[in-house]
């Protein structure tokens, strides 16, 4: 038995619990030093490195084995602990602490990926609150009374938001960024109206390419020059293109004009909210819209089962139709997958037979490609729909959704998110979840419970029958809810992400953040002193405050049985955490979605001791801290502040390392790209800290090989200007500046990119023959001839017959004659956007196991962002997208001196 207990009373030794299941996944070390801070260095090559690269493996993945036992109630056990250890009841707490006054960056990032596995048993819960949005709005066990988010601030009527007419360009056509106009402190600003706001995630981090055609509030005046001039050969310059943006320009304001008195402005308006509870007093909507009945396949094409073709009802068909269109896909790779599948699949056969009186008993014998081929044929089909015929089917989805899109809230215009209900399919579940490959059934109005005012009128189902219930919850922002049947989970429908009141919500919660900066130091303070008090509660929720503080762990809750074995800071148990004298702790577990946490991380000497003293006389799979749970955490945190959580350090934390980082790693003279790259670093620090994790993707290589194919690109217009020069005048062969040839442009390179041009030419050609011929018809005129198409391909033979006749010669002839000294700045504009994309690609290669969307989303301040893009003169557009430009109304007017 360790010194380190012995000397503890009864009341205070740590209680033990029942094994339970284990789990593992690969995951990453992320090492911390003393604290949270992360590496001062902000661009050295080790954090810049991807994961994967810096991983050291001690031992090969093992599967995750998810066990499920009950626990057993916590019995008082007594021993005691050594002097040394023994807190002295009168002696103060030491000042002195390993608690950051202010989170940075960690200031070691390693990566290692041991392998361990885990058990966990958990007691059953019911009803886990799944929100597709803030999960302060979703009700907590009855639909009808919830507890409800964040209030709206009080005050007087709110203006109205005006709606952005077009999207600025990030960048010219050569890639270098166009000046942007300064914006004032506080500018009118437009926000487009989408047609769909709950784009999925991956949407979020990919930047707006629409060309600028209005003043962008978010980014100063560019500094430096404007449009890079390249080959005429690969990139004519367009003609108009000043006139048209000034026309687009026009457009725009007297858009701007026209939506004046629509505008809304919440943000400005600081009474604006009411009490805490009342969210608003009128909403009426139109439901939600339910998906198209199912669609018999045609009687050719069936499953087969052991070779015989099977006669399904419709209701069964559908079912094997979702595994069918998956067979090729990793999901029906997996052995849980199938199991679950198959098992819904043979209650739903029980119900609706075959018709022709085959027995389906055994998966292995059963046969859905024909279903899956079927499938594909349908997609190519649609894959080669003209534009005409993908408009007029586009407009047909519009406006069979439109009733649903808006809602009005207290008199306005309001987006609704995700206002399709879910079709019925295969849940996917995320990471390593035992449910995977479960049958979601079809939902029906009489599954749905839907949220308007009193005085609404009740809405129509768009599908025969009749809502389960109609509320008149005005404490609440949720419009419509329902039970899903795989785990049991409330799902709802909430205005979309740039609605005044979801923007309110967001708002307050990094408003909250923000005001935890006035209690940290206190709350540190404290538990640095309740490290070593005598009862064992406060020593353990004090040193899971450290963990959540300096770690940025989770809080973590109880899991029901049947579900992922995922954990968090109170839901440890000692297989969890490993020792490492003399005082390294080794975290290893599986985070939310299923995500491993693996990290090696030096702690505070009492800090260390105390994991000793909760780990000691317990086994792997008992608690480690079996005395202290989320709820009761809260309740004390919220002491020190109105509503602080374990939740809110982690924005905290995440957004004041974000600002650290951006403040020390941001070039003050660097290249647009030098400075996001600066940003991107500091970004995904943030995910690594959070443990932001994700696999590679699927098209990451595709992606690579498509920027390296476009770098090749640029090299061969910059050698072809070369040519051009020595083709003028042979001088330049001696200047050491064009001497040298581009790096990886052999003969055999060059061969290859200019088959890949021509093949983008004719192709090129092809479809603006055939686009032409389309509007020729549509105005009633007749289409060109096929000798048109024919001459047109003629030229562009003939052009890369010249280009293969100059290889080797170092000559090249321009289409148009330009001076020297033009051919030389074109020439110096490609040296910077090679720079410039060489560091984008690395940028690329670095992020590729980091999920910097989510930290960017939900954890970061979106006026770190805006203040750093208008003090760096960096388009904002460049760094987020157009749904996070509509999400964040209020955050685009942040002044550049702006901080967290």
């Amino acid at each position: 038995m360790s010194g380190d207990i012995s000397m503890l009373s009864d009341d205070d030794t740590p209680l033990s619990v029942k094994p339970s299941a284990r789990g593992t996944q690969n995951g990453h070390v992320i090492q911390n030093g003393n604290g949270r801070v992360l590496s001062d260095s902000p661009m050295s090559e080790d954090d810049d490195m991807p994961l994967s690269q810096t991983t050291r493996t001690k031992s090969e993945p093992m599967t995750p084995d998810v066990r499920s036992l009950k626990r057993k109630k916590p019995a008082m056990m007594s021993e005691s602990s050594s002097e040394d250890d023994k807190p002295l009841a009168s002696s103060p707490a030491k000042s002195k602490s390993a608690a950051i006054s202010m989170p940075g960056a960690v200031e070691q990032t390693t990566t290692k990926a041991p392998t361990a596995n885990g058990k966990r048993a958990r007691t059953s819960s019911k009803a886990v609150v799944e929100s597709s949005e803030d999960e302060d709005d979703a009700p907590l066990a009855k639909p009808k009374r919830v507890a409800n988010g964040k209030a709206k601030p009080k005050g007087r009527p709110a203006k109205k938001v005006k709606k952005e007419e077009s999207e600025p360009d990030i960048e010219s056509e050569d890639g270098t960024p166009v000046p942007a106009r300064k914006a004032p402190p506080r500018v009118k600003r437009k926000m487009k109206d989408e047609s769909d706001a709950d784009d999925s995630p991956s949407e979020d981090d990919k930047p707006l390419t629409k060309k600028r055609a209005t003043k962008t509030p978010a980014a100063k005046k560019t500094k430096g020059k404007g449009k890079a001039e390249a080959s005429e050969d690969v990139k004519p310059k367009k003609r108009g293109a000043k006139k048209e943006e000034t026309e687009d320009s026009k457009l725009a304001s007297k858009k701007k004009e026209e939506m004046d008195e629509d505008t809304y402005k919440w943000w400005e308006q600081q009474n604006a909210a009411r009490d805490g509870s009342v969210k608003w007093t009128m909403l009426e909507h139109n439901g939600v819209y339910f998906p198209p009945a199912y669609e018999p396949l045609p009687k050719h094409v069936k499953m087969k089962y052991n070779g015989e073709p099977v006669d399904l009802p419709v209701e069964s068909e559908e079912v094997a139709g979702f595994y069918g269109a998956l067979i090729e896909s990793p999901h029906a790779q997996d052995v849980t997958f199938n199991k679950n599948f198959f098992d819904d699949f043979l209650k739903v056969l029980k119900k609706y037979p075959p018709r022709n009186g085959v027995k389906i008993t055994k998966f292995e014998l059963c046969d859905f490609r024909p279903m899956y081929e079927y499938f594909e044929s349908e997609k190519e089909k649609k894959k080669s729909m003209t534009t005409a015929e993908k408009k007029a089917a586009k407009a047909a989805k519009d406006e069979l959704e439109a009733p649903y899109t808006h809602c009005t809230l207290d008199g306005r215009k309001e987006k609704v998110g995700n206002f399709r209900i879910e079709p019925p399919g295969l849940f996917r579940g995320r990471g390593d979840h035992p449910k995977k490959g479960a049958l979601k059934h079809r939902l029906r109005p009489e599954d749905i419970t839907i949220n308007i005012g009193k005085d609404s009128p009740v809405p129509t189902p768009n599908v025969p029958g009749k809502w389960k219930d109609v509320v008149h919850d005005n404490t609440v922002t949720w419009l419509a809810n329902w039970v899903e049947n795989v785990n049991g989970n409330y799902k709802y429908v909430f205005l979309a992400a740039g609605s005044s009141l979801k923007g309110q919500s967001d708002m307050q919660k990094f408003e909250k953040a923000r005001e935890l900066k006035k209690h940290v130091d206190r709350i540190r303070a404290d538990y640095q002193a309740d490290l070593k008090t005598k009862q064992m509660m406060e020593r353990q929720r004090a040193t899971a405050m450290y963990f959540i503080d300096k770690l940025a762990l989770r809080a973590g809750n109880e899991k029901g049985d049947e579900e992922a074995d995922t954990v968090g800071c109170c839901s440890l148990r000692c297989e969890h955490v490993t020792l490492l004298p003399p005082n390294k702790l080794v975290f290893d577990f599986l985070g939310k979605d299923s995500i491993r946490y693996y990290n090696e991380v030096q702690v505070d000497d009492q800090v260390y001791k105390n994991i000793r003293i909760f780990k000691g006389n317990k086994n792997d799979e008992d608690e480690l801290f079996d005395r202290v749970n989320t709820g009761a955490l809260n309740k004390h945190l919220a002491s020190y502040m109105k509503g602080l959580t374990a939740k809110v350090f982690r924005t905290f934390n995440a957004s004041l390392t974000f600002q650290e980082l951006l403040d020390r790693g941001t070039p003050d003279k660097g290249t647009t790209q030098e400075k996001l790259n600066a940003y991107n670093h500091a970004n995904r620090m943030v995910a690594i800290l959070c443990n932001h994790q994700r696999a590679v993707p699927k098209t990451h290589e595709q992606s690579m090989t498509k920027m390296r194919e476009k770098l090749r690109g640029l090299k061969y217009e910059r050698m072809k200007l070369r040519h051009a020069l020595f083709s003028i005048d042979s001088k330049f062969k001696k200047k050491k500046k064009y001497q040298e040839p581009e790096s990886d442009l052999d003969d055999e390179a060059i061969e290859s990119h200019e088959e890949q041009l021509k093949a983008k030419d004719l192709e090129k050609a092809e479809k603006k023959f055939q686009k032409d011929n389309e509007k020729l018809v549509e105005d009633g005129k007749k289409p060109q001839d096929d000798s048109v198409l024919k001459e047109k391909l003629k030229e562009v033979e003939a052009e890369y017959k010249r280009l293969k006749k100059e290889r080797g010669t170092e000559k090249h002839a321009l289409k148009k004659e330009r001076p020297t000294e033009k051919i030389e700045d074109a020439i110096d504009k490609l040296d910077e956007k090679i720079k410039a994309f060489k560091l984008q690609m690395e940028d690329r290669e670095a992020g590729k196991e980091v999920a910097l969307s989510t930290s960017k989303i939900n954890y970061l301040d979106p006026r770190i962002t805006v203040a750093w893009c208008k003090d760096n003169d960096v388009p904002v557009e460049k760094l987020f997208s157009k749904t996070l430009i509509t999400k964040f109304p209020w955050a685009m007017e942040a002044d550049p001196e702006w901080k967290f």
